[in-house]
């Protein structure tokens, strides 16, 4: 069983940074793609990053420039430092992961990914 834990949310003004983590369990990390999604009330979850078992990385376009994802395979642990928040990037943030074979490149498509976190709270204030 697949599980994934996200944290690091919390609440900050406009320009400060956050790093989130999931980390994941039940499973052998480095054969699985992980990613970032978000979802704000009465809206559909979004897209925001992803990486591949071989690192190639996708952003959304309204993040790119300000979040940078990675993963530590050691540590069974994908990251999302949020640099230079803004208002709009408040949400909750789910960690994804799907098994998929290594030439695989990242996908943003939600219905792609097996597993899901619990969700972690980003509040941003203007």
């Amino acid at each position: 069983q697949v599980q994934l834990v996200e944290s690091g949310g919390g609440a900050v003004q406009a320009g400060d940074s956050l790093r989130l983590s999931c980390v994941a369990s039940g499973h052998s990390f480095n054969r699985y793609a992980q990613a970032w999604f978000r979802q704000t009330p009465g809206k559909e979850r979004e897209f925001v990053s992803a990486i591949s078992r071989s690192g190639s990385i996708l952003y959304a376009d309204s993040v790119k420039g300000r979040f940078t994802i990675s993963r530590d395979n050691a540590k069974k642990t994908v990251y999302l430092q949020m640099n230079r928040l803004k208002p709009e990037d408040t949400a909750v943030y789910y960690c994804a992961a799907r098994n998929t074979i290594v030439t695989v490149g990242p996908t943003s498509d939600a219905s792609d990914y097996n597993y899901w976190g619990q969700g972690t709270q980003v509040t941003v204030s203007s």
